[in-house]
């Protein structure tokens, strides 16, 4: 019995002393525990489902298939530029795919999941939703109405297209696919890219060569 007592103690004592997960933010970084989860209807507003944690943030997103996140974009239609990953880490390539978008318009997100980063990355809005799946989809240029630890939707609004044409008298940033407005939609799992569109419930997508 004293055995039994002395293991009950130190149970609860490495219990309560355990660290909380880390919270991390960040390009590519899942927010972990001790966030604040809001729920974000489609329309971009948000509602606090949970604190610390203690509800799980997958659950509380409806929706469980992917979507492009530009609306009224049905690849291949609506796409500029397809994914090519390149043959070495290091080297040129595309590693998204990227959608016709006006500047202004809505960007949803693609899949239900957490908001793990918002901010600047090479002076362009990005915003990284990682997936119950694991896999991460980073969005840019995009101007964010949600926070970082919020619980998104499939189709859930997360911001607008932001950028300029190129034309230096706009003063703006230029938009990926400048003179163009696009969407440049990753999508990572782990350190490997994937084809976004693959993701979609469609068959696959094969951009021919103008005649």
């Amino acid at each position: 019995m004293v055995i039994i007592a002395l293991l009950t103690v130190v149970l609860v004592t490495l219990a309560a002393t355990a660290p909380a997960a880390a919270v991390r933010s960040g390009p590519d970084v899942a927010v972990r525990a001790g966030v604040d989860v809001r729920l974000v209807s489609d329309d971009g507003g948000g509602q606090l489902v949970s604190d610390g944690g203690a509800q799980s943030p997958w659950t509380d997103a409806p929706g469980t298939g992917y979507v492009p996140p530009v609306p009224g974009v049905d690849p291949p239609s609506g796409v500029v530029r397809m994914f090519d990953p390149p043959e070495k880490e290091w080297g040129a390539g595309h590693r998204g795919v990227d959608l016709t978008a006006p500047k202004g318009s809505r960007v949803l997100s693609p899949g239900p999941g957490v908001v793990t980063f918002v901010g600047q990355v090479a002076r362009r809005g990005v915003v990284v939703v990682t997936h119950p799946d694991g896999l991460r989809t980073s969005l840019e240029p995009v101007a964010a109405s949600v926070p970082v630890g919020a619980a998104v939707a499939a189709g859930s609004v997360i911001g607008v297209v932001e950028g300029g044409t190129g034309d230096p008298a706009d003063g703006a940033t230029p938009n990926h696919c400048a003179p163009q407005s696009c969407v440049h939609w990753g999508v990572r799992r782990g350190e490997r890219y994937i084809d976004p569109l693959s993701l979609l419930d469609r068959p696959p997508i094969v951009l021919l060569p103008d005649r």
